[in-house]
């Protein structure tokens, strides 16, 4: 039980990477909050937590909109009391290559990749660093809190199509790095970690038709088929990553075992 009593934010955990994490979250002791941009995948997600003798709240967020950073932070703290863990992992691809990129796309990526993140930390620091200082100032050191974004092998190494989203997942690290550096003297650790080819709708062969709707426009998910092959050649392991084995990353990144790591970035490859 690496979380016991920790309250964790899981942002974009109604699917995929974000969900496993906050079961994987969960089955270690800790409170989860549950978001995604619908409110139904969340639910099925707190609901299973609950089955499983944990302790969720779910609640609909848009990360891009400062009122639903706001909702998600108050009803965090209303309900389990505090944060002891951030996790900025809301996100999808819009991809293009640069030439037939819009505007559109580039700061869509940007905005939910990057500058969601900072607004999200920002609105945190009342419960995380002014929290530690208390601790502090109180004459004790304050309790190890945890906050990771999640970048991408696209920002580390970029890749085609990905102008934009490379950019974005290229500018969190630097983000995490910076933090680190900040809030390190109030024993917050401050980490990315950074996916290759793991197994979600992002990932998955965009000939399922999947998509996701923002601001009234539909936007394709998925990759074709002969880069997804492209891909596993690459990957050592010669397969993608499963959802649950993106998590356990997190897990430690959360836990008190990486009390004195931060401002890295954890590549999870399959040796890629």
């Amino acid at each position: 039980m690496l979380l016991q009593d920790k309250v964790a934010i899981i942002t974009g955990s109604g699917r995929g990477i974000g969900a496993a994490v906050a079961r994987a979250f969960a089955l270690h002791g800790a409170k989860v909050v549950i978001t995604d941009i619908d409110e139904a995948p969340a639910a099925e997600v707190a609901s299973a937590v609950r089955e499983m003798g944990g302790d969720a709240l779910h609640l609909r967020c848009d990360v891009t909109r400062d009122a639903d950073i706001e909702e998600l932070l108050g009803q965090t703290v209303h309900t389990f009391g505090g944060l002891d863990i951030l996790v900025n992992n809301a996100g999808y691809t819009w991809d293009a290559m640069l030439h037939k990129m819009s505007d559109e796309q580039w700061d869509a990526m940007l905005a939910v990749h990057l500058t969601a993140p900072f607004r999200i930390t920002r609105a945190a620091v009342p419960y995380m660093r002014d929290a530690a200082k208390k601790e502090q100032e109180a004459g004790g050191q304050p309790k190890a809190r945890k906050i990771i974004n999640v970048s991408s092998t696209s920002g580390t190494r970029g890749n085609v199509g990905q102008a934009n989203y490379s950019a974005a997942k290229a500018g969190v690290i630097g983000l995490t790095k910076t933090l680190a550096k900040e809030w390190g003297m109030f024993n917050i650790q401050v980490n990315a970690v950074a996916f290759g080819y793991i197994e979600t709708r992002l990932t998955q062969s965009d000939s399922h038709g999947d998509f996701t709707e923002r601001d009234g426009k539909r936007v394709k998910l998925g990759i074709p088929d002969h880069l997804r092959q492209m891909a596993q050649i690459a990957i050592p392991m010669g397969r993608a990553g499963t959802v649950e084995e993106a998590a356990g990353p997190l897990v430690f990144l959360a836990s008190p075992l990486s009390n004195y790591v931060s401002g890295q970035v954890i590549e999870v490859t399959g040796g890629m």
